[in-house]
């Protein structure tokens, strides 16, 4: 290990060089980190999700539904079954989000992967379990269960909590918090001279 180490150490010409390099690519790195306001994705806050402006349809239909008092968009759309599952979800569904975005490949129609529907479905179980229960108890059809099982929730329930929405034609007027500009004040100054 400590040969490897030594092994990384550049010679004594390219140490100046390859420092500068390395500390401009920690401080590109950095100030990514703090463009694309990497710390809220940490948070259940549903502002969070129109940081790159695609998601203004779901955050206004949600914001408009009523869900909004009792649910955010990670209450929906991650795993609750335990800490690592949910962090790890979402971690892999923000890169992919993040990478999508960056790359500007983002679809006008934006529809959940089988993954997410999977997710939302078993959130939807978990938040209305004893509502399940009292239509089961009101229902005498007994093969209630196992027809709740394949059907996902929004098949019957198609306007929770989003509504049909799918693009911005949708609601082009929506009204939401849009992030704050992440310029610095003082090259708002130089480029408005």
């Amino acid at each position: 290990m400590v040969k490897f180490i030594h092994k990384l150490i550049p010679p004594d010409q390219w140490k100046l060089p390859v420092t500068i390099v390395l500390a401009i690519f920690i401080g590109l790195s950095a100030y990514s980190v703090y463009l694309s306001k990497a710390s809220s994705y940490f948070s259940d806050n549903p502002q969070t999700c129109v940081n790159c402006h695609v998601m203004v349809p779901q955050f206004a239909t949600w914001n408009h539904s009523s869900h909004r008092e009792v649910a955010s968009c990670n209450d929906c759309h991650v795993p609750h079954n335990n800490k690592f599952a949910h962090y790890y979800f979402k971690a892999k569904d923000g890169l992919r989000h993040a990478t999508i975005f960056t790359l500007r490949a983002e679809p006008q129609v934006i529809h959940i992967k089988e993954e997410g529907i999977k997710v939302v479905q078993q959130n939807c179980v978990r938040c209305h379990e004893h509502l399940l229960l009292t239509a089961q108890q009101q229902i005498s059809n007994k093969d209630f269960h196992s027809e709740r099982e394949s059907r996902l929730c929004w098949e019957c329930h198609r306007e929770t909590p989003h509504g049909r929405v799918n693009s911005l034609s949708i609601v082009p007027d929506a009204r939401v918090p849009l992030p704050e500009s992440p310029v610095p004040e003082w090259i708002k100054e130089l480029t408005e001279e």
